[in-house]
């Protein structure tokens, strides 16, 4: 099983991000899961959400507290919450940002990871760029779909036009496919 762990704040998308994730597992014929987790329900307030993919059934329902992969979409959390709390040095990490992990400060953190399991992706620009407005969370799942494999882009791209209208569903595939050909190109570095 593949365990997703999201966060964010309320408003860029966290729930919406997992749900998609989970229908695009669906879509390659793999059993999924999504559910999030909220504090305070308001706008900007740390949100959390969930996904799990698995080749059988599923019958966990509980929070996921090691997850395989993470995904932040919003850096501002990284010293306000306890996003790393059960990650292993095998897992992923899908960071929202224009920095990089050493000039965020979490260079000595990440040492203990291999450099092909952390990506940071400017998912806020490209939403902007390609949406017209600051949700990253479909450009991430761009880049989930990049750095892990755990499903195809154009999963990410089917789940997407099922969710929302043509004109904004085009947009937003736009973002998520610019996101993984950037990770893309990144893991080949990476992996060099």
């Amino acid at each position: 099983m593949f365990q997703v762990r999201i966060h964010g704040r309320g408003g860029q998308g966290v729930v919406s991000g997992a749900e998609l994730l989970s229908v695009a597992g669906f879509l390659e014929g793999r059993h999924a899961q999504a559910f999030p987790s909220f504090g305070s329900e308001r706008m900007g307030a740390p949100v959390m959400a969930f996904c799990r993919i698995d080749d059988k059934e599923i019958r966990l329902r509980e929070p996921v507290l090691e997850p395989d992969a993470l995904i932040v979409q919003d850096a501002t959390l990284l010293y306000q919450v306890d996003l790393f709390k059960g990650i292993s040095h095998d897992a992923y990490i899908l960071l929202n940002s224009t920095r990089g992990f050493d000039e965020l400060g979490l260079d000595e953190f990440v040492r203990k990871f291999r450099a092909s399991r952390l990506c940071t992706v400017p998912a806020t620009e490209l939403a902007i760029k390609h949406v017209g407005r600051a949700v990253p969370n479909v450009p991430l799942l761009g880049g989930f779909a990049a750095i892990t494999g755990q499903v195809r882009i154009e999963s990410v791209v089917a789940a997407v036009r099922e969710k929302f209208p043509h004109a904004v569903a085009e947009r937003n595939v736009a973002a998520a496919t610019e996101a993984y050909e950037l990770v893309a190109r990144q893991q080949e570095t990476a992996d060099a």
